[in-house]
């Protein structure tokens, strides 16, 4: 028997988590949540239902009715994902997407994201197309393991037993959830062991004494709970761990007081309108995130408000298209069990074979209107400290030796910041090499020279930052270098309490220059680079380059006592363009390829020499 209200908590889930990846509320991520601890409830009601009546389980027939009810609309939807975006991406992008479309199909890309690193609540550079099946990877997971522990487990123990070992797991899943949100958030996001405890409470839901009622009073709190999770979560909440509790906490509430709603919401939830959103909430998932990635990367921009309106108009057409002619038939259609596995067989190949040939026909040239032809991957080589460990990592607060040019000089300089400081690199390296002096690489991934105190979002913490800062200021001291060269990404979220991104970061710049005084007698600052609002690689890859000219200059931010160097100067002139001598001035969306500063190298001698920096 169908409950409306579940249905109607479906219909919720999955319109958050569209308007959430339509930029229109800050935390809709947490429907994804929600749709797990209703996973959790009902799964674990419908296995244990059968143990209750028959004293066995029928593995087989489970699995059966899960690949009939998840497979044909997500390879269905995988698929078409696959083609249209292999028609619209430049390219240059099919190696990714290859990639991504093979995750996707074989159930593990959860863990594949998480290993290549794409950051789900920070997705303003172009995000795999198909990134939102991480989700069904881990339910997949969980449906894999969970009907044989809650089998053999029932039949040792009966039901009670089932119930002590459920509460154990979601236990020891919440607190190591807990402990690698900490430490590895983006392992924390995606994997099974930090989000089984979401199911498990759905499951343990199962286990409330009937004679318990909940009262109208706990579907209000549940709403609240809800309400507070999607609007004031965002990308900088820590996420799932302890935060994961409100829309939890809040879900079970509203199952746990399913028999109590209040009218009001039970008028609501009953609407056509929102019974039917509950109804296509799976297609409508799977469709929500090509259709909005597809043309922001056809058009080279993000979307304007009213083209993702339309977006998500088209979204529910197709939903309800796949829902008609896909998920129902299939999933009501008899088929015997060894076509059903032939089919879940077939398909997982034939997503692989896709796969691979969209993998195969990347082409790595972009070439532009004037007939120019450039190298993806040299656009998008990053300088020599990312592939020797020298730039450092999150997590990590101490840097190796890394050392360069002329490693015997007495003349040394100090590239000291974040990946803003580290795109100086080639030009330093190439300068070291010329004039012979001794190039020290101290630069970490999201850690401005400026001793700024940020947001902390996804894996970065300002603990580890400041700690690798204290121990780059103790070694600068003791080097007593020629120079200091200091840098920094100046455009990170503006944290609370500043009227502005000027005073912020000036009052880093201090505290940065009031810890090296004394180390060098040329402590030198240069401001930020222009902030492109297009990744550039892919906006030139979709031809369009007059749209690539449109980065913005940043603002030259100097505190007292540096010695000023602007490169907005050298890159810009009434606008910055994403070509500049022939040569393409930035690799992704923030910095400057590895090509263009060395191509610089000649201006920041110059300037360096000018501030009385001794180079030969």
């Amino acid at each position: 028997m169908r409950i409306t209200q579940i249905q109607a908590l479906r219909a919720f889930a999955a319109i958050l988590v569209v308007i959430y990846h339509a930029k229109l509320t800050p935390g809709g991520f947490i429907g994804v949540d929600i749709f797990y601890v209703i996973s959790g409830y009902l799964i674990t009601g419908l296995l244990l239902r059968e143990l209750s009546k028959t004293g066995n389980l029928s593995l087989k027939s489970f699995y059966l009715r899960r690949v009939k009810r998840l497979l044909p609309t997500s390879f269905f939807v995988l698929i078409i994902t696959a083609i249209t975006a292999w028609i619209f991406f430049p390219s240059t992008m099919r190696n990714e997407l290859g990639k991504d479309v093979a995750a996707a199909g074989i159930y593990i890309s959860n863990y594949l994201f998480a290993f290549w690193q794409m950051d789900y609540q920070n997705l303003n550079a172009m995000p795999p197309v198909v990134i939102h099946y991480w989700s069904l990877a881990v339910e997949e997971q969980f449906y894999l393991f969970w009907p044989f522990l809650i089998y053999f487990t029932y039949r040792r123990g009966g039901r009670r037993l089932v119930g002590i070992v459920i509460a154990a797991i979601t236990a020891l899943s919440f607190l190591f959830s807990l402990y690698q949100t900490h430490t590895s958030p983006i392992w924390a996001f995606y994997s099974l062991p930090t989000r089984a405890w979401e199911l498990g409470v759905g499951a343990l839901l199962l286990y409330i004494p009937s004679r318990i009622r909940f009262s109208s009073n706990y579907v209000w709190l549940a709403v609240l709970l809800l309400t507070y999770g999607t609007f004031r979560f965002n990308d900088s909440t820590a996420f799932p761990g302890s935060a994961a509790l409100v829309p939890v906490a809040g879900t079970a509430l509203a199952l746990a007081a399913v028999q109590s709603w209040p009218p009001l919401l039970n008028s609501l939830g009953n609407t056509r309108l929102v019974q039917w959103l509950g109804e296509i909430s799976y297609p409508l998932y799977l469709w929500h995130w090509p259709v909005l990635v597809i043309p922001a990367v056809f058009f080279g921009r993000n979307l304007h408000i009213y083209e993702r309106v339309i977006c998500i108009a088209f979204t529910l057409l197709l939903a309800d298209l796949t829902h008609r002619y896909i998920e129902e038939p299939f999933r009501h259609k008899t088929f015997v069990s060894k076509r059903v596995i032939a089919g879940a067989v077939g398909a997982t190949v034939f997503s692989l074979v896709i796969s691979s040939g969209i993998y195969f026909t990347s082409n790595d040239r972009i070439t532009i209107g004037s007939g120019a032809s450039y190298s993806l991957a040299e656009i998008m080589q990053k300088p020599l400290v990312y592939l020797d460990g020298c730039h450092v990592n999150n997590g990590e607060t101490r840097s190796p030796d890394c050392t360069y040019g002329d490693k015997a000089s007495s003349r040394k300089i100090v590239l000291f910041g974040d990946s803003h400081a580290a795109q100086w690199f080639p030009a330093l390296e190439k300068l070291a090499a010329e004039n012979g002096f001794a190039l020290i690489s101290l630069t970490k991934s999201a850690c401005p020279g400026p001793a700024v105190k940020k947001v902390d979002t996804g894996a970065y913490k300002n603990s580890d930052c400041f700690a690798w800062r204290d121990y780059a200021f103790k070694r600068i001291a003791q080097m007593q270098p020629e120079a200091i060269i200091v840098s920094g990404f100046q455009h990170f979220e503006l944290p609370a309490g500043y009227s502005s991104r000027r005073q912020w970061w000036r009052e880093g710049e201090v505290k940065t220059f009031a810890q090296l005084r004394g180390s060098s007698r040329h402590i030198v600052y240069i401001s930020d680079t222009p902030h492109p609002k297009r990744d550039i690689p892919s906006c030139l890859a979709a031809g369009h380059i007059t749209r690539c000219n449109t980065s913005e200059k940043s603002e030259a931010i100097f505190a007292p006592g540096y010695q000023r160097i602007n490169p907005t100067l050298w890159l810009c002139g009434e606008s910055c363009p994403a070509i500049l001598g022939g040569t393409v001035v930035y690799r992704d969306s923030s910095h400057l390829t590895v090509a263009m500063s060395r191509e610089l190298s000649t201006q920041l001698a110059s300037s360096l020499t000018e501030l009385g920096v001794a180079l030969k």
